[in-house]
């Protein structure tokens, strides 16, 4: 090889390895961002995460309060917080917007008698307006949009995750609240995703308004509220309630 083709053939082949140290483009430093340093949470096994405001952990109450203003007519027992028929619902004294929500439910083992909407029937609501339903919905039908997943009146959930009556179960929430202008218009819609016993049932699912029983559902401004448990005349029960603000 003459001496042109053998200098020729030494720059190609020396070529890469000086432009990946010279481009910046190649240098894998450029693309490391070290800052913010995200705040360490600690996350003990079958306790709320350290940085979450427990609402329920067994025993104390004092998160809460009656619809009505008061105390909690509810019953306290074996960690449980079980809904007493004709009490009313509750609700937190704290108002929350976007959230992080872990609450675990158990619907009543007796169901004899009780079929559809009226077995094990319970909701959870996000700033009071919207609910997500909490019914025992093993082997109990009923229409889709108000079995337990559902947005009531809204979503359907995307598969059916219930355990047996009796069971404890649990719902994973990430709650976004739906924003309104300066003038009281939409701007932006509430979104939910929620895991039912570890399954996704609602996928960044959007509202279309508040619940309602009957006709559709529309927004009204507002700000942050409550988380509020519904009463329905079933003794359904919760535990291990906690939430993140996001």
């Amino acid at each position: 090889m003459s001496k042109p083709l053998l200098m020729a053939a030494w720059v190609l082949a020396a070529t890469p390895a000086f432009a990946q140290a010279d481009d910046p483009a190649r240098d894998p430093t450029k693309t490391e961002v070290w800052r913010p340093v995200p705040a360490t949470v600690a996350t003990p096994p079958n306790a709320a995460p350290s940085d979450a405001i427990v609402l329920f952990s067994g025993k104390d109450v004092s998160a809460w309060e009656s619809e009505q203003g008061g105390p909690v007519r509810w019953s306290v027992a074996n960690g449980a917080l079980t809904v007493v028929p004709g009490s009313k619902g509750i609700r937190t004294k704290q108002d929350f917007c976007d959230i992080q929500l872990h609450v675990e439910w158990r619907a009543p083992t007796a169901t004899k008698g009780f079929d559809g909407q009226h077995r094990g029937n319970s909701g959870i609501f996000l700033q009071e307006l919207y609910e997500l339903q909490v019914l025992d919905s093993y082997n109990n039908p009923t229409y889709a949009n108000g079995q337990a997943g559902s947005l009531y009146k809204q979503a359907v959930p995307l598969v059916n995750a219930s355990r047996k009556p009796g069971e404890w179960q649990a719902y994973d929430i990430i709650w976004k609240a739906p924003r309104f202008s300066p003038g009281g218009g939409l701007t932006s819609p509430a979104r939910i995703t929620v895991l039912h016993n570890g399954v996704l049932v609602q996928d960044d699912t959007v509202l279309s308004g508040k619940t309602e029983y009957i006709g559709a559902p529309s927004y009204a401004p507002h700000g942050c509220a409550p988380l509020y448990l519904q009463e329905h005349d079933s003794r359904v029960s919760y535990r291990n309630i906690w939430v993140r603000k996001l």
